[in-house]
Parts: structure tokens; C-alpha cells; sequence
């Protein structure tokens, strides 16, 4: 068999949820079941009806159908055995077979629907099976997702504690703080104790700090050196002109041995009377 959709419709040909198993347009199936309910002879039980190119399987369900949109070479046997479990999936997933239900949970009819027909052709599967498949049940996924909700636990926790800690750890410096020397005391008296502490450091700074002397000034004035060099300059001017008259000088030394002569072989004066 090729089965090319399946899908749930009013009685009015109106699609609420279909599932195409081929390449085909949305307008090409909303046509095919538009022109469903047409095609239906009221008074003939029949549970299937055909078109030059298409053969539709149907089963009612209240005031729905189920219908499968076949070949027109399918095994009608085939199709209808098809149409059977089709028929009992609707109610596995919804609990009324009415238009708002079927659309609340056409997803899931939709994934259901994959799982008994794959690429036109029905699958060898059960009402069990079908439910295992979409629910994806595995016992693999199970133990991984216990193994990680383990692992987040794990990682909470020890989120909390590294939180403890660092909270206790604030609170210990804040502690220490409080009780450091020179902070001593609360409101007023611990701020004074803290300008003590920082006046009493001041000093204790400047006290380390070397002394340096300070480099002795130099004499504004002119130096006696050059004041000697100078006068001894003018008097060998002096000596030069007196010698240029013509008059005759004796050295310095020369008469200074003659002042010493005369102090010395000056006789005494006596002074008595």
C-alpha cells in the first residue's frame, strides 16, 4: 500500500490535524479533504470511497472522521487494518474526540502518526510500542539524566558553602578591623584613637627620615685675598714712582732689622728723681 495522508477532519471536510507521508501542497490536501464529504453516499455503509486518482478510508467518530488517503491500487484489507490503529491512537492522546481537544495535542497525533507509517508504508507496530516510541523511553536516558541532576545538586551545594565561607571570611575581617591597634573603641572615641595612632606614625616617619647639612654659604663680598693682592699691588706702584724721582727705598726687611737695632741698643731711661 502507499498511503499518502492521514488525517482527522470535520464532517464538513474541514482539516484539524494532517499528516502527508508524501511530497504534496497544503492546497492539494485541503482540496482532496474538502471534496470528502461530497463524495460519501448516506445511504451506503460503506467505509471507503474513490476518485480517479485517489481512494479515501474513513471511519466516524462522533462528529469527526478518521481518514487515510490512499492509492488506488492499495490492498483495501491493508488500508482498513491501518485505519484500525489510527483510530485507536486518537484516544490514547486525547480524552474527548472533539476539534478543540484533537488541536490542543496535534503534535503529539502527528509524532504517533510517524510511528505507523514511514514513507507511505505502514510499520509493524503496536498500540504499546507506538506509546514507547514517542514517550522515548530508555532506560540510558534515565540513568544520565539521574548522573546530572546529581551533578547540579552537587554543584548547589557546594555553590552554598563557597557563599558561607566567603561571608564568614568578610565578617572575620571586618572583625579584625575593628580590633587593630590605635582603632580601639566605638562612635567618637574610635576616631580620635585613629588621629592619635596617624599623628603618632607622622612622627615616627619624620624622626627616621636623615638629617642632612646644609651646605655652608658662601661670603658675599669680596674675599681678604684678593683685598692683600690688592694693596700689595698700590704700594709696588708707590715704590715705582719714588724710584722713578730718584729717591733711594729700602726693603721692608732692611728696615725692620733697623727698627729692632735701635729698640735694642737704646739705652734705659731712668725714671727715678
Amino acid at each position: 500500500m502507499v498511503l499518502l495522508a492521514a488525517a482527522v477532519c470535520t464532517k464538513a471536510g474541514k482539516a484539524i490535524v494532517s499528516r502527508q507521508f508524501v511530497e504534496m501542497t497544503r492546497t492539494r490536501i485541503e482540496g482532496l479533504l474538502a471534496a470528502f464529504p461530497k463524495l460519501m453516499n448516506t445511504g451506503k455503509q460503506h467505509t471507503f470511497v474513490e476518485t480517479e486518482s485517489v481512494r479515501y478510508v474513513y471511519q466516524p467518530m462522533e462528529k469527526l472522521y478518521m481518514v487515510l488517503i490512499t492509492t488506488k491500487n492499495s490492498n483495501i484489507l491493508e488500508d482498513l487494518e491501518t485505519l484500525r490503529l489510527f483510530s485507536r491512537v486518537i484516544p490514547e492522546y486525547c480524552r474527548a474526540l472533539e476539534e478543540n481537544e484533537i488541536s490542543e495535542h496535534c503534535f503529539d497525533l502527528i509524532f504517533a502518526f510517524d510511528e505507523i507509517v514511514a514513507l507511505g508504508y505502514r510499520e509493524n507496530v503496536n498500540l504499546a510500542q507506538i506509546r514507547t516510541f514517542t514517550e522515548m523511553d530508555s532506560h540510558e536516558e534515565k540513568v544520565f539524566r539521574a548522573v546530572r541532576e546529581t551533578q547540579e545538586r552537587e554543584a548547589k551545594a557546594e555553590m552554598r558553602r563557597k557563599a558561607k565561607e566567603l561571608q564568614q571570611a568578610r565578617r572575620d575581617a571586618e572583625r579584625q578591623g575593628k580590633k587593630a591597634p590605635g582603632f580601639g573603641g566605638f562612635g567618637s572615641s574610635a576616631v580620635s584613637g585613629g588621629s592619635t595612632a596617624a599623628m603618632i606614625t607622622e612622627t615616627i616617619i619624620e624622626t627616621d627620615k636623615p638629617k642632612v647639612a646644609p651646605a655652608p654659604a658662601r661670603p658675599s663680598g669680596p674675599s681678604k685675598a684678593l683685598k692683600l693682592g690688592a694693596k700689595g699691588k698700590e704700594v709696588d706702584n708707590f715704590v715705582d714712582k719714588l724710584k722713578s724721582e730718584g729717591e733711594t727705598i729700602m726693603s721692608s726687611s732692611m728696615g725692620k732689622r733697623t727698627s729692632e737695632a735701635t729698640k735694642v741698643h737704646a739705652p734705659p731711661i731712668n725714671m727715678e728723681r
